[in-house]
């Protein structure tokens, strides 16, 4: 599985970014995926997952009802949708696979499969 994750950039607080994670695997909806970030001398934390089909979500509290996790199983792709940026949301996102469904991508322990990482820098 190669996950090959794009978008990052430089945005001002309050500001829009839309991030993509492109998959090169047989069939991506035995995928569930997820976005994670960590931050400078953080720890890598879960922002949200998506369900095989993409019917159902779960995300961090600090990001609910600002950011959208959906996936295109035709195209193989997951995205992020991330509006009313803060600063506090900069950091590196990674996006992740598990073919075991949505509940194994909830601990980044626990995750297989890796993105390299898009910085995302939300100035203010």
């Amino acid at each position: 599985v190669q996950l090959q994750a794009s978008g990052g950039g430089l945005v001002q607080a309050g500001g829009s970014l839309r991030l993509s994670c492109a998959a090169s695997v047989r069939t991506f909806s035995d995928y569930a995926m997820a976005w994670f970030r960590q931050a400078p001398g953080k720890e890598r934390e879960l922002v949200a997952v998506i369900s095989w089909s993409g019917g159902s979500t779960y995300y961090a509290d600090s990001v609910k009802g600002r950011f959208t996790i959906t996936r295109d199983n035709a195209e193989n792709t997951v995205y992020l949708q991330m509006n009313s940026l803060k600063p506090e949301d900069t950091a590196v996102y990674y996006c992740a696979a598990d073919p075991r469904g949505l509940g194994y991508l909830l601990d980044s322990a626990g995750v297989d499969y890796w993105g390299q990482g898009t910085l995302v820098t939300v100035s203010s």
